[in-house]
């Protein structure tokens, strides 16, 4: 079960290397992770309030369509063009309308007070988390879900620092109410979920 904005869920940079590097992952008549949302997002979209989201790493799209599709106002940003192209292409399929915008992550800064939603999956960089509080609207919410430490035993390859340690994600967002929260090791892949608001 892998989002669309997985990838190693390490930081992005804006190298021109990085940039070819996911450029290539993406270069395929494939999408890598499927063209459905995932679950936690399915199964609660209904607990989110309509309006402006912003999709974090947003890669092939999946979570976004979705979320247009529901009728929200989706901007995707990602540092790959070739992966933003299909999300385009896949809303085009869905017969909705999203925004995609090219940022390195590690520089752009989200506006604040903005967004109703923000989703953020399978991409881990610890100093969003401040922007991502500072961005939501009183009342927006946030979902957030990537990997966990125990990940590691499915793959091995991936490095700790990119990893969520055990509860870390409640407290990377302190501050907001959690509405809910899981961790899942479903025997192929281990992680955690959570849906947050803001006062």
């Amino acid at each position: 079960m892998l989002a669309a904005c997985l990838l190693p869920a390490g930081p992005v940079h804006a190298k021109p290397k990085d940039q070819e590097r996911w450029d290539s992952k993406y270069d395929t008549g494939d999408y890598l992770f499927g063209k459905e949302p995932i679950r936690f997002l399915k199964e609660h979209v209904h607990l989110l309030p309509k309006g402006r989201a912003l999709d974090i790493a947003m890669g092939e799209g999946r979570n976004g369509v979705f979320l247009a599709a529901q009728g929200f106002q989706v901007l995707g940003l990602d540092i790959s063009e070739k992966g933003l192209r299909k999300a385009r292409k896949l809303a085009e399929e869905r017969g909705v309308t999203i925004e995609t915008r090219v940022v390195d992550l590690e520089t752009h800064r989200l506006e604040p007070n903005a967004y109703d939603v923000i989703l953020c999956t399978y991409y881990l960089q610890r100093s969003l988390f401040p922007q991502i509080k500072e961005a939501l609207k009183p009342g927006g919410m946030a979902l957030v879900e990537t990997y966990t430490l125990r990940h590691q035993k499915y793959n091995p390859k991936m490095k700790a620092e990119y990893l969520l340690q055990e509860d870390e994600l409640p407290a990377l967002l302190e501050g907001l109410k959690v509405v809910l929260y899981q961790t899942v090791d479903d025997g192929e892949s281990a992680y955690a979920s959570i849906l947050v608001q803001k006062p």
